[in-house]
This record gives C-alpha cells, sequence and structure tokens, in this order.
C-alpha cells in the first residue's frame, strides 16, 4: 500500500489539557482525509528535569483552566478534571512508545494507550511518573503490564523520548501542542496550539492542492 505524501507530526505532552483536547480534532482530520495524511505522534516533555514541574494549587494552573481549559473543553465536549498531581511526563511518553512497539501484534494499542494516558490523567489524576501505575494501566488494555515495568526500568525507549524531543528543539518548538506538516518527507509548516477542525482541514486542503 501506498504511504500518503503529507504526514502530520503531532508534538504533545501527557501534561498538557490543549494536547488532549486537540484529540478530537484530530480525529476528525484523520476521518476526512482517510488514506492522504498519516499521522504520527512525537514526544515533547514540557518541564524535564531537573526544571522545577507545576504547583497543582497554584494560582496560575487554577487561572489558566479557568480561562482557557474548561471552556475549551466544554466547547469539545470533552471531560476534563485540574489533576491533583503534576508529575514528570518522560515516563508515559516511554509507556507510549512502549505501546506502538507492540501494535504489530495487537493494532491498535499505541492509539489505545495514548488515549488512556490522557484520559487517565485529565479525568482520574493518573500518577505519569509511577511506573506501577503505568504497568496497570497496560494490564487494563490487556498488554503485559510486567514487561512495560521492565521496559520502563532499563530505559528501551528512552533515546526515542530524546530524539523526539530533539527533533522538535531544531525545529524551534518551545510548546505544545505543535503540529508539524511533511510533504514527501520535507517540512511544509508548523501550527502551534490547538487548532479548531477548520484550520487543520484548510492546511489539509492547501497542501493537497499543491502536491495534485
Amino acid at each position: 500500500m501506498t504511504q500518503p505524501r503529507i504526514a502530520l507530526d503531532v508534538f504533545s505532552d501527557y501534561v498538557c489539557p490543549f494536547c488532549y483536547l486537540e484529540m478530537p480534532e484530530l480525529d476528525a482530520l484523520a476521518e476526512r482525509f482517510d488514506g492522504r495524511v498519516t499521522i504520527r505522534w512525537r514526544a515533547f516533555e514540557l518541564r524535564p528535569a531537573p526544571q522545577p514541574t507545576l504547583d497543582p494549587d497554584g494560582d496560575y494552573l487554577r487561572d489558566t483552566w479557568e480561562r482557557a481549559v474548561y471552556p475549551m473543553a466544554a466547547e469539545r465536549g470533552m471531560t476534563l478534571r485540574l489533576p491533583r498531581l503534576q508529575p514528570r511526563s518522560r515516563l508515559a511518553h516511554e509507556a507510549a512508545a512502549w505501546a506502538e512497539d507492540q501494535a504489530a501484534h495487537y493494532p491498535g494499542v499505541g492509539d489505545a494507550m495514548r488515549r488512556a494516558l490522557f484520559r487517565g490523567f485529565f479525568e482520574e489524576s493518573l500518577d505519569l511518573a509511577d511506573p506501577q501505575a503505568l504497568a496497570r494501566l497496560a494490564d487494563q488494555l490487556s498488554l503485559d503490564g510486567s514487561a512495560l515495568h521492565r521496559a520502563l526500568k532499563h530505559g528501551v525507549h528512552r533515546q526515542a523520548v530524546l530524539d523526539d524531543q530533539r527533533a522538535a528543539r531544531d525545529l524551534g518548538i518551545q510548546g505544545v501542542p505543535a503540529l508539524r506538516f511533511c510533504v514527501d518527507g520535507e517540512h511544509a509548516g508548523v501550527l502551534e496550539g490547538a487548532q479548531p477542525r477548520r484550520q487543520l482541514f484548510l492546511a489539509m486542503e492547501r497542501l493537497l492542492d499543491a502536491v495534485g
């Protein structure tokens, strides 16, 4: 099967509510342009060590959620709750990469893990930095949680996460979500921030017109 000429790299972080809120828009894009675009999720840790994480009870988060997160969630028909903790997210990215590796034998589990990580954090305050919690999540998806726990312990997918982070830095990306379009493997532009589906559709239509 011929690969689509257009690819969309979605740089995101599991502690970013706007990345979660972009999922239905990306789902709509994938449905509208089925077979004409490949969507690839890429890791971007907003606050890697030793950078401090945000205060879960601080004014910054509460103000941001009241001003922007809750209204966008209502608009997009999603349920989000301000998490009770603000963990580092590198292990969650490694868990997602591990799940993608399982997709050869269990189709769709990469996407299922991504959604479970977002939903777990923003609906149930899942500790994304806890290897045992991530292993239990894998078990709930009918995957081998013990195998995931071992992979996290030995950093099997750590380099892949760091490579994504480096790619984002080379592109000048400093925040997420960041949506990078490629045509035939060549950079074709970046949209920054959570985009409405009409903007995503317009970008795709322009690229499709350009490639004929």
